[in-house]
């Protein structure tokens, strides 16, 4: 196992902010990923467990702990299901499964960061969640410091959370992942912005027509990785769609002075679009507060325009966050993990 020291993380992150890790591990088989943690808990370090960094903002101090980047690769496919190892890009692996004929992911296409951190964060996109294709995820258990394998019912899967981001935060480093696809399968065509893109369509659009729809659909909306464009140096969206009572939202509609869109959500909540609460709490495309601003294709992209810091972006996400919930009574989650000098569990996990 190779130590380095003092090594900068913005290169690591979409977002190209942050400090150095004071030390930093590169954990490409699963017995180096296991060194690393003894290799922390001998010297009483925090722990970072770092995947693609597509959904992490690090903090200009950098992390004072061991940051173990998770590079395990590998893709094996038995049957219907796809063995993937969690260092493994997850778009190339849904270009892969659908090169192979297999659905189910496809409208996951063109989302950053790595396969390991899809159960995580229950990754989800365009009509489909991770959690609808899993049927196991191999972890190490940091209680006993052993590997096993945990069936998709006992991760706790709903909308972006897992038992691995929650009630079991910083216990398991996801190292596998077993996608269960569907051979010869439809797209899922469900999402708003997919049937507009497909309406004067015919015929059934392939996987891979798909794929690409939904890439194009993130590109207009800077939600697409592309070099050189600065609007796309970002975490993705910034906040959840926040899950409320039906009754709230209907209270928020009565004194909102446009319509607000909703959808429904299980056990009789509805979910509302946090872009809309953004927009109308006065906050457009564009937008800028020094070097951190708003991309001007998706409101809820946070973006480093150039430059920015750390606490640029907590500075502009704060007075977000204050003012939606100053005009609509809802406080918005952030969905980037934050990374700094206090982020101290046992093993903090980020896409």
């Amino acid at each position: 196992m190779l130590v380095r020291e003092q090594v900068p993380l913005a290169p690591y992150t979409t977002l190209g902010i942050g400090g150095p890790a004071r030390w930093f591990v590169e954990g490409t088989d699963e017995e180096s990923v296991l060194e690393a943690v003894r290799f922390a808990r001998e010297r009483s370090l925090p722990l970072f467990v770092l995947g693609g960094g597509s959904n992490l903002l690090v903090s200009d101090e950098g992390f004072p702990g061991v940051v173990v980047r998770i590079a395990l690769m590998g893709i094996e496919q038995n049957g219907n299901v796809f063995r993937v190892a969690a260092g493994e890009n997850w778009d190339n692996f849904v270009t892969h499964a659908i090169v192979k004929g297999f659905g189910g992911i496809e409208c996951l296409a063109g989302i950053p960061g790595t396969a390991g951190g899809t159960p995580v964060q229950n990754v989800g996109a365009y009509g489909q969640e991770v959690s609808g294709t899993i049927a196991m995820v191999r972890v190490l258990d940091l209680n006993h410091l052993k590997y096993g394998e945990l069936p998709a019912a006992t991760c706790g899967f709903s909308y972006r959370r897992s038992i691995f981001n929650t009630t079991h935060r910083g216990r398991f480093v996801v190292t596998r992942i077993d996608y269960k696809l569907r051979n010869k399968a439809f797209p899922v065509l469900s999402y708003p912005d997919l049937k507009r893109y497909f309406r004067d369509r015919k015929d059934t659009p392939t996987l891979a027509e798909a794929a690409a729809a939904v890439r194009e659909i993130r590109h207009e909306k800077g939600m697409l990785l592309v070099e050189g464009e600065p609007d796309c140096r970002s975490a993705g969206s910034f906040f959840k769609n926040p899950v409320v009572p039906q009754a709230q939202y209907d209270a928020m509609v009565a004194k909102a002075s446009a319509p607000i869109p909703v959808f429904a959500a299980p056990r009789g909540m509805v979910k509302i679009p946090a872009a809309t609460l953004v927009e109308q709490a006065g906050f457009h495309k564009g937008f800028a507060m020094g070097a951190a601003g708003i991309s001007s294709r998706h409101t809820l992209a946070l973006i480093n325009r150039g430059g920015a810091t750390a606490a640029e972006v907590v500075a502009l996400r704060d007075l977000i966050a204050a003012t939606v919930e100053k005009r609509f009574g809802i406080r918005l989650e952030a969905e980037p993990v934050w990374l700094g000098p206090e982020a101290g569990t046992p093993a903090t996990t980020g896409r």
